[in-house]
């Protein structure tokens, strides 16, 4: 994360506090603080301040209500100021600018009784502190200079992580390597940016002689740069999100028995009757580490009914979307296969699988393609077809140790600088130029969360030394 803490002369927004812990009963619960009135507050709780980042034991208790104190016999234990013990509790004080959201900053780690934290939160509602909305503390940290928009999303990321490689992945993006790689594009973008307002606001001046050619062939290879970088993405995202699978078929293949069989489930309804399913059926399944989202989809077929036909156009809709389909077709009715509505989704991300086998044999290949026996009833091929499909989807779903794309909506700002690099090329007006530069850096700056027109100011007099 960031150390440099640029932001930390900035005032210390009301102070909040937050249940860090599931809710409900527990060994322990711990309540997060930031910001401003954190101090007075530990203060009122603890009768002193704690040294910094020391877990210290302390006997919390209630701030003093107005009016005399009530006769209870603990009251004397403890300072005057505080009359009512809560909790005998670690508390950590982070003052500011060193806590995580840069602001002063404490910890109470209680019992986890729901009585004893609701007496803690009540305290600290008496004492001028709200509940903190969601997200709240890692966005005071952005805020603060503390860590960028990417490494704000890992965060969030890595409290959703359901196996080892999203873990992984999002630890590696919490260390700044997505962040770091495009605010490098961006100083480049910002560099060559001065030079092209240097040219249009000191046209006078006696400038560097080649400098639009210059700027130009860093823009290229700046823009090959990001362009490669594109190109090798897609896993950083679907190991977020999931892997798509759709199994596909036409009616009583064993669809909906085989995505039973790889949950370990009864997740959809298995029945000898054709166009059982209806609607596609999603399930969340970790394979390798990686996860996928199995989807069993309606069968494949001219449709009876309005329903039926339904449920086809989702089964196709979803297969157009996934990232690999199983293709299954039954021994006991191979020709069910040769359709136009099957043909239709068949392409390089198909496996196709020969269920059934228990009945009978299933033809070695498939439009050319290997065919993988199973029979789902009897488990008989199973294991092959669950090591065949982990690889698959650990394939698509590859860890990297470079930084990678994990949201849409890092792709669309990686994609909008290129095309304003493009426009750029193309335009000759000067101040045309510039605007798209603008335009390109602020793309990248979306993706981090650091858009400041200063940067453009600072690279262009210290570049030029204009004004002598």
């Amino acid at each position: 994360m960031s150390g440099d803490h640029k932001r930390k002369g900035l005032p210390q927004q009301p102070g909040i506090y937050a249940l860090a812990t599931p809710p409900g009963k527990s060994a322990l619960a711990v309540i997060r603080l930031s910001g401003q009135g954190v101090r007075r507050a530990v203060e009122a709780l603890v009768g002193r301040l704690p040294a910094p980042r020391v877990a210290t034991v302390v006997a919390l208790a209630e701030p003093a209500l107005p009016g005399p104190a009530p006769d209870r016999p603990d009251s004397g234990t403890i300072a005057s100021s505080r009359v009512r013990i809560v909790d005998r509790s670690l508390v950590l004080w982070f003052p500011a600018p060193f806590s995580y959201t840069g602001e002063d900053g404490a910890e109470l780690h209680l019992h986890g009784g729901r009585a004893t934290v609701a007496a803690a939160v009540a305290a600290l509602g008496r004492l001028g502190l709200r509940a903190a909305e969601p997200g709240e503390f890692t966005r005071r940290a952005f805020r603060n200079g503390k860590m960028d928009l990417t490494q704000a999303e890992a965060i969030a990321d890595l409290t959703e992580a359901e196996t080892a490689a999203q873990r992984r992945q999002a630890l590696r993006q919490m260390e700044g390597a997505l962040g770091g790689r495009v605010e490098g594009w961006r100083k480049r973008l910002i560099a060559a940016m001065a030079q092209v307002e240097a040219a249009l606001d000191f046209a006078d001046e006696d400038l560097p002689e080649g400098v639009e050619a210059r700027v130009k062939t860093e823009l290229l290879l700046l823009r090959n740069d990001i362009s490669d970088f594109l190109g090798r993405q897609g896993a950083g995202e679907r190991l977020r999100e999931g892997v798509r699978v759709a199994i596909l078929g036409p009616p009583n293949a064993g669809k909906s028995s085989l995505l039973n069989a790889l949950a370990c489930r009864d997740a959809a309804i298995v029945s000898a009757v054709a166009g059982t399913t209806r609607d596609v059926i999603e399930v969340h399944l970790d394979l390798r580490g990686v996860p996928a989202i199995l989807a069993d989809t309606a069968g494949l077929r001219e449709a009876g009914d309005a329903i039926e036909a339904e449920g086809v156009r989702r089964a196709t809709l979803w297969a157009k979307g996934a990232d690999l389909k199983i293709l299954v077709g039954a021994s006991d009715d191979w020709s069910a296969l040769y359709t136009p509505a099957i043909r239709s989704v068949v392409d390089g991300t198909t496996l196709v699988v020969g269920n059934k086998e228990d009945l009978g044999p299933v033809p070695p290949l498939f439009d050319g393609r290997p065919v993988l026996p199973v029979s789902v009833k009897s488990g008989e091929g199973m294991d092959a077809l669950i090591d065949r499909l982990g690889g698959e989807v650990g394939r698509l779903g590859a860890e990297s140790e470079e930084p990678v794309v994990t949201r849409a909506r890092h792709r669309q700002g990686l994609l909008a600088c290129i095309e304003s690099i493009d426009r750029f090329m193309t335009i000759a007006e000067t101040e045309f130029k510039a605007e798209e530069l603008r335009v390109s850096a602020q793309a990248l700056g979306r993706i981090s969360g650091r858009i400041d027109v200063e940067d453009v100011l600072d690279a262009l007099f210290r570049t030029f030394c204009i004004g002598k």
